[in-house]
């Protein structure tokens, strides 16, 4: 993982200076997160797997998340990212998370959660930290932004 050349080498990098491993949760990105990281040579070192979570069943069932935090907030909400996150890490062993859960169209949208709604957290050993964003295009694009949003939320909760 010698020589970072973009985010996911990054990410990775990042972890294994601190010996840690990576897990993620993912919902509207359906495992893209996961595929961009292992695409580095090495990532076995540092990345432990995850998990598709793109129902709330699967939300609860795998990543513990309270069926409460659902109900009152919706699956697409900061206490679920953050919920999702801390639970990879407990469900996978890991060090740190990360997970995704968004609305990334081209329906699902709402006045209050409009298709490019993402929730992002990251889970460190420290802290947990969590962050909306509004993306725009189509699905395709929409689940790209949120990937790369997800390894730079990453790497500025790390610091250098």
């Amino acid at each position: 993982m010698r020589g970072v050349q973009g985010p996911q080498e990054a990410v990775l990098e990042a972890c294994a200076r601190r010996q840690w491993t990576l897990a993620v949760a993912e919902s509207c990105t359906g495992g893209l997160l996961g595929a961009r990281l292992t695409t580095v040579p090495g990532s076995s070192d540092c990345f432990a797997g995850g998990v598709i979570a793109y129902s709330d069943r699967i939300k609860v069932s795998m990543l513990d998340v309270p069926p409460g935090l659902l109900r009152v907030h919706g699956a697409v909400s900061d206490p679920v990212a953050a919920a999702m996150a801390e639970g990879i890490v407990r469900r996978a062993g890991a060090q740190c998370g990360i997970s995704i859960t968004g609305v990334a169209g081209p329906s699902g949208g709402t006045a209050e959660k409009p298709v490019g709604t993402v929730w992002v957290a990251v889970a460190l050993p420290s802290k947990t930290v969590s962050r909306r964003f509004h993306f725009s295009g189509g699905r395709g694009e929409i689940r790209d932004q949120a990937v790369r949003a997800a390894m730079d939320l990453f790497l500025e909760a790390v610091g250098p």
